[in-house]
């Protein structure tokens, strides 16, 4: 038998230059699709529309037939509070005759 050599090639590493090439290149296209990603998602600031009201509302009727039943509440809604009744302490006197012949007598 013959001996046959078998040269295997060597497996070769990438220079250190190569690597830190391809870790830029990596890093530079995720930080680009990161911003591009954002950018896609934002909405554009929209203003809010600002809403006039007319000063007066007029509804006109006439030309409407409006049926129903008037509904009234059961019994009275305002109720007339009594007043409240203490025993008087003072007697109010009805009459000042005695003060008055008094004070006449002390004119004279």
């Amino acid at each position: 038998m013959r001996n046959k050599q078998v040269k295997a090639k060597a497996i070769e590493r990438p220079s250190p230059l190569n690597i830190v090439i391809q870790v830029g290149l990596l890093f530079a296209m995720i930080l680009a699709s990161l911003i591009f990603m954002n950018v896609a998602l934002a909405d554009d600031p929209k203003e809010e529309p600002k809403v006039v009201y007319k000063a007066r509302t007029e509804i006109d009727f006439e030309g409407v037939e409006i049926a129903g039943e008037l509904v009234k509440p059961q019994g009275s809604l305002v109720m007339e509070r009594h007043s409240a009744q203490f025993n008087p302490l003072i007697k109010l006197r009805t009459d000042f005759d005695k003060e008055m012949d008094s004070s006449v007598d002390e004119v004279k």
